[in-house]
């Protein structure tokens, strides 16, 4: 069952790699392949090598199975889309509020499910999102009125089809949307804006309301503190409360699983009740009899696991810790309980038969991974009877953050071309205190009314914050480096796992020199006397790359979409440092419009800028004015900054 499992899971990797979807007719080829699989699995047991044909030949059956699954998901979510003669169309539309409105500078933003539509004649998806525009660039000024989830609304919207920017190593937007089975964006239009119920009763629209209720309770309890964001993400999956600065510094420490929804936190809720309730069954005895207290318990964690998923926003590690407790809760049911490896390929199966696009989620793969180093590094490491003190287990706690850490450095590379080298020390403190103390009070504060239960809780994370910005500055925090190939991953991969191998093992060191090439090989550069020029994809806006053999220089910096956002942290950095460019030798501004200068700030604070050329225009003078200039420097080899101003 693991082989097939993987070898599905292996199989939907591969479509989310495709240009363009494969026809679905080939998948017919799946039922003979299947006939052959079953009668080499007969024979499997009498015939010598068949077993070994049976695993090859399961593995690619289950792995196009995967394939043309996840195909079919996509084919079916593309259909939804809106059509291209409905764009820029102003229409009238009458649904619900389907998810948490999110407030920005500009406006608000929120998911529509759609229920009617006028003119009828107009086909548009069933879920879109919108925003809500006031005070800006757009036609005419509008009031925004207050919007709820659950609420059912008609609005005149003018829509787009999912469009997000194409670059390497940047937020997939338009994958995103695709996730969340959005099939439109677009925003409100002045008139015919009206609130027609305040409550629409289903399920659905019922939890999102009470994920609203108690984000407003933080809201009112804790106004201004500066981690009430935090608190928010912890207990309803909101971690568009969390501003930039904070998400920055949790990633340098290596804690950023932990401000989110995370499975150790659904497992601590489902433990707190599992026991809760077996105690408390236990002491009736009408009750054992006529349910045993361990299927009580079990039962008890499962429906608070699913509880606390639903109000977090079901998130991809939140899932995968459902999966598992409902796969141990189904087994002790049962009285059929299974290795804990089939407990974990059960889970996936269940993440990828619902979500096929989770495979392209950095948590997916840091949270499935992060458990499968677990098991490597503690199944079947003690004696049978060996008892543990507390001194051994601070020891195994100790070697587990440091297994987690190596374990996952090529995969936090690869998605994030950084690691956090404090992260042990940052984690084993920010574990147990986030998850056991400023969690729970975070979620008991949120339904008791009593505010001192959420300052305790932000008290707790003010000190773990102070723990962080402490270790943020320690010399070596983080190592940033290039995106490694694949092939240095799969080696460096093998490396971790032949240096976390047990005690006794002789040279473990030489998983040492599988990590190197994954450092060593840089990515290509241009050829002695040519250039590559990359136009980056910001939308309305521009910025250019150029890099020769021992120099680079950016062409403008795209636009600022916010406060918080813009292209030089969306867009420009994620490349460059995806490329293994450490420093720019020249950056040039044409003029300070916010689609040509809005991410030179985020550029400036990220890497290192020798020559500034800032401009209102650029005439074909000035350009051979910046080139001869650019050429000066060069020739100095100036050691700091310059600037060299246009008119």
């Amino acid at each position: 069952m693991r082989v097939n499992i993987v070898g599905f899971g292996l199989g939907v990797c591969l479509l989310q790699q495709q240009a363009q979807l494969p026809p679905l007719a080939w998948a017919l080829l799946l039922l003979p392949l299947l006939i052959l699989w079953w009668t080499l699995n007969l024979r499997a047991a009498h015939v010598r090598g068949a077993r070994i044909a049976s695993v090859s030949l399961a593995i690619a059956i289950f792995g196009a199975t995967g394939y043309f699954y996840a195909a079919a998901w996509a084919q079916w979510r593309l259909a939804g889309r809106l059509a291209p003669q409905w764009e820029g169309v102003d229409v009238s539309v009458t649904g619900v509020v389907a998810g948490l409105p999110q407030p920005f500078e500009r406006g608000l933003r929120f998911d529509f499910e759609i229920e009617r539509v006028e003119p009828a004649a107009v086909k548009l998806p069933q879920r879109i999102a919108l925003s809500w525009y006031n005070g800006t660039s757009r036609e005419e000024f509008q009031d925004i009125a207050p919007v709820r989830a659950g609420e059912r609304w008609r609005f005149n919207v003018r829509l787009k089809r999912p469009h997000g920017s194409a670059n390497p190593w940047g937020f997939d937007y338009e994958s995103w949307l695709l996730q969340r089975a959005v099939g439109a964006t677009g925003y409100v239009r002045p008139g015919g804006t009206d609130r027609l119920d305040g409550l629409v009763v289903r399920p659905a629209y019922l939890v999102e309301r009470a994920r609203e209720v108690l984000r407003e309770r933080y809201w009112d309890t804790l106004p201004g503190y500066p981690y009430a964001g935090i608190l928010i993400a912890l207990a309803i999956g909101d971690q568009n409360a969390i501003d930039a600065n904070q998400w920055q510094l949790f990633a340098r420490t290596g804690v950023s699983h932990l401000m989110s929804i995370s499975g150790l936190h659904v497992t601590m809720v489902a433990s707190l009740f599992a026991a809760l309730v077996h105690w408390l069954w236990r002491r009736r005895s009408s009750l054992i009899l006529a349910l045993p207290a361990r299927k009580a318990s079990a039962l008890a964690g499962f429906v608070a696991a699913l509880s606390y998923c639903l109000i977090a926003g079901f998130a991809v590690p939140a899932q995968r810790t459902l999966y598992m407790v409902g796969v141990v809760a189904l087994a002790l049911w049962a009285n059929r309980i299974g290795s804990v490896s089939r407990v974990l390929c059960l889970a996936l199966l269940l993440v990828l038969l619902l979500d096929p696009w989770a495979v392209l989620a950095p948590g997916f793969w840091l949270s499935f991974g992060a458990v499968a180093v677990i098991l490597y590094v503690a199944t079947g490491r003690l004696r049978a009877g060996q008892a543990l003190g507390p001194g051994d287990s601070l020891l195994q706690w100790g070697r587990v953050q440091w297994a987690i850490t190596l374990g996952l450095a090529p995969l936090l590379l690869v998605w994030f071309q950084q690691v956090s080298l404090v992260s042990p020390l940052a984690n084993a403190v920010a574990i147990p205190l986030v998850s056991l103390v400023v969690t729970p009070l975070a979620l008991a504060g949120g339904v008791l009314p009593v505010d001192f239960i959420l300052e305790l809780a932000h008290a707790a994370m003010a000190v773990q914050m102070r723990l962080l910005e402490w270790c943020d500055p320690l010399p070596l925090a983080v190592w940033q480096q290039h995106a490694p190939d694949a092939w240095t991953v799969a080696l460096a991969l093998a490396g971790c796992a032949w240096m976390l191998l047990p005690r006794g093992v002789p040279a473990r060191w030489l998983g040492l020199v599988l990590l190197l090439p994954m450092i060593a090989v840089r990515p290509a550069v241009p050829a002695s006397g040519a250039a590559w020029v990359t136009v980056l994809d910001v939308g309305q806006g521009l910025a250019v790359f150029v890099q020769t053999r021992d120099h680079a220089l950016l062409y403008d910096t795209g636009p600022a979409f916010g406060t918080d956002a813009d292209s030089g942290t969306r867009v420009i950095l994620p490349y460059l440092r995806a490329s293994g460019v450490t420093r720019l030798d020249a950056m040039v501004i044409t003029h300070d419009d916010n689609d040509h200068a809005g991410g030179a700030a985020s550029v400036l604070s990220g890497l290192p800028v020798g020559l500034q050329v800032i401009g209102r225009r650029f005439e074909d003078d000035t350009v051979l004015q910046f080139c001869a200039a650019w050429e000066k420097h060069f020739r100095w080899r100036k050691r700091k900054p310059a600037v060299f101003a246009a008119a």
